[in-house]
């Protein structure tokens, strides 16, 4: 029997088979020429997907309104004809790896990108924003909201003719039609505002449009924000009120949360559990008895399997989860459930640098979205041996990597155990997902035979001479920076001593279980961040931060930081911005701001000012040895400069650059 028999279960929906149940819902990538059309980034990103399994893509939201329901740095476009057949052309590429397909047609509203209306003012139900700090749009008239219910009709009728086997309208997520069915942003008095009968009736009319567009036996699938989490929003009782007026023609009710401004329960925080989503759709599929999806952190085979099988939805909706792994489906089917390559959540390459940045979408643990595995084809010529330095994830993706291509690989790691800082941090509770990246790194190395792993093992230079490298790859990562402050050193030596660092945390969880102190945060960065979540979050402890910057968390990717400024607030935490730490003791610490100097006690303090390099191999007798037998030396991740996991899992897949210079170069001396 198969072990996840509900996930493979194959499901019609009026005339459209998927094989099983995961999808992928519409991401945007910025992938997108800048007049709309479709790329072929765009089409190898996908077929990655549709050949690891999905059942059914759903190409990112498409504009069908140029340039007034336009959003995001570059976005699809299907307002006209021209883009048809680029349309088509992904369409032939997904069937022809038995993915079925369908089209997000979505309308921004107050949500467009101003820098494309040329001046003109956003549109929405109301004169609300879409976004705090984004432009106040203007009401439609009721003739351009018939104009508008005309435009989705055509893009409907051309995503038939494009070969999508589906058409999926969006009425959630801050967008055109929410902005109309939310209270929030809706306000009118005509016969699209007040009642949930007339805040739905936008949304009717686009859908009865959408079915005489595409005929009877099409599928139409709605995706809707069914908890909205603002007090004057929607909640999920209201929603389902309001779909009374909206479901008729829809085949596919698709379950999903939030607004713009919590976008955290949108683009799920790392902290939520897989499914927590589910009992939404569940609420949902009890009433209207149709098909259901849900979406929320999926990760776990396990867990969508329970969803199914309870009867919550019909169908798991897993959008990070297959940028990180394209493969999932087909990993979990023929039984490599260990190779998962599964989403941290930490929302830095996907959410961050698309919404934050306006850069096209990467991802933290797959250090290629685009071309997944294709590396591996370009195998070297010659023998190759490599010495990687530390056991981090940089260094773990760098010596997999390259193993994965011919070279035999070496790797020291002097603690007794490999993941680096990703594996130490995870041991927090809200951060456990990182580890997942380290046990899949840990689980492809086993199965790399040319890939020998040292645990407990400090590299030196004799041991490194004794290997008869080619090339040495220094990963040994980064320790805390602490600067020359008063009494910061020598609190730090004290036997009973109150003023610690990260480590002294992770490494010993228990001693830190202590409920209800008072706690000072020296450091307003991600690791302080992290700190702060844990004694308010689980230790119910009073917390006071200090950070230099003008805000807390400044260089945090978006979701994260939204999320750690709603905890900030929750726990009113006491926030010290554009203030310098003078001199600590082992009862508190004194600082500076303005000119005015403030004494804070504290009964714990941990200092968390940033993270600096270590690299003690990279010396000059390294140096030397490497000029004498003209091995390559490169130096990668934290212990280059300490940053992010994303940052280390890029540069250890470029690290292939530089091996095949090594292979080339021999080659040069085998042709003399």
């Amino acid at each position: 029997m198969l072990k996840y028999s509900h996930l493979f279960e194959p499901i019609t929906i009026n005339g459209m088979t998927l094989r099983n149940r995961i999808i992928m819902p519409p991401m945007g990538t910025n992938f997108a020429n800048y007049d709309g059309t479709i790329t072929d980034n765009h089409i190898k990103y996908y077929e990655q997907r549709a050949k690891g399994g999905t059942a059914l893509i759903t190409l990112e939201n498409v504009c069908f309104d140029y340039p007034m329901g336009t959003n995001g740095t570059t976005q699809l476009r299907m307002d006209n004809d021209q883009y048809l057949p680029g349309l088509w052309k992904f369409n032939e590429k997904m069937h022809s790896f038995g993915a079925c397909t369908s089209v997000q047609i979505n309308h921004a509203g107050a949500s467009a990108t101003g820098l494309r209306l040329g001046g003109l003012q956003p549109v929405s139900a109301s004169d609300v924003a879409s976004k705090k700090g984004m432009t106040c749009p203007r009401p439609l008239k009721v003739e351009e909201i018939e104009q508008i219910v005309n435009k989705y009709e055509e893009a409907a009728a051309r995503a038939k003719r494009a070969g999508f086997d589906c058409v999926e309208v969006h009425a959630g997520h801050s967008y055109l039609l929410d902005q109309f069915l939310s209270p929030h942003y809706n306000h009118r008095k005509d016969e699209y505002g007040g009642s949930p009968e007339n805040r739905a009736r936008f949304a009717r009319e686009v859908l009865t449009a959408v079915r005489k567009a595409v005929g009877p036996r099409f599928p139409i699938s709605v995706r809707f924000s069914a908890e909205e989490f603002i007090n004057d929003g929607n909640s999920l009782k209201d929603t389902l009120k309001l779909l009374e007026y909206f479901n008729q023609e829809a085949d596919i009710l698709n379950v999903s949360a939030a607004v713009n401004d919590n976008l955290q329960y949108q683009i799920d925080k790392m902290s939520l559990p897989d499914g927590w989503r589910s009992f939404m759709a569940k609420a949902v599929k009890e009433k209207f008895h149709k098909v259901t999806v849900t979406s929320g952190n999926f990760r776990s085979p396990k867990i969508a399997e329970q969803v199914l099988e309870n009867g919550d939805a019909d169908l798991i909706a897993m959008g990070r989860g297959l940028i990180a792994e394209p493969n999932w489906v087909n990993k979990v089917q023929f039984g490599q459930e260990e190779l998962l390559r599964k989403c941290i959540s930490c929302n830095i390459g996907c959410a961050d640098h698309r919404i934050a940045k306006g850069l096209p979408i990467r991802c933290t643990v797959n250090p290629d979205v685009i071309n997944e595995d294709e590396y591996k084809k370009d195998k070297l010529r010659n023998p190759i041996k490599i010495v990687v330095i530390g056991g981090g994830t940089t260094a773990l993706e760098a010596a997999c990597s390259a193993a994965e291509i011919g070279a035999e690989v070496v790797l020291y790691e002097k603690k007794d155990f490999l993941g680096g800082l990703a594996h130490e941090i995870a041991r927090l509770p809200d951060k456990k997902r990182i580890d997942d990246y380290v046990v899949y790194l840990v689980h492809r190395a086993k199965e790399l035979e040319n890939l020998e792993i040292h645990l407990n093992e400090e590299a030196t230079l004799d041991k490194i001479e004794n290997q008869k490298p080619d090339m040495i790859i220094n990963a040994s990562g980064a320790h805390p920076f602490l600067p020359p402050i008063s009494g910061l050193k020598e609190t730090q030596s004290k036997k009973e001593r109150h003023v610690f660092n990260i480590f002294d945390l992770l490494e010993n969880m228990d001693a830190f279980e202590k409920n209800n102190e008072d706690i000072l945060v020296i450091g307003g960065g991600a690791v302080g961040l992290d700190v702060m979540e844990y004694f308010t979050e689980h230790r119910q402890s009073r917390v006071t931060m200090v950070e230099m910057m003008p805000e807390i968390g400044k260089d945090l990717d978006l979701i994260t930081k939204l999320g750690m400024k709603e905890l900030l607030k929750k726990y009113n935490v006491k926030q010290y911005v554009g203030t310098k730490l003078e001199s600590i003791s082992n009862e508190a610490a004194e600082v500076s701001r303005d000119g005015k100097k403030l004494k804070i006690k504290f009964d714990k303090a941990f200092v968390c000012l940033g993270m600096r390099g270590y690299a003690p191999l990279m010396n000059h007798a390294l140096n030397e040895y490497a000029d004498k037998y003209g091995v390559s030396v490169v130096n990668i991740g934290d212990s280059k400069r300490a940053r992010r996991i994303y940052e280390g899992t890029q540069e250890a897949r470029r690290i292939l650059n530089e091996v095949h210079l090594v292979d080339a170069r021999k080659n040069l001396v085998h042709s003399r």
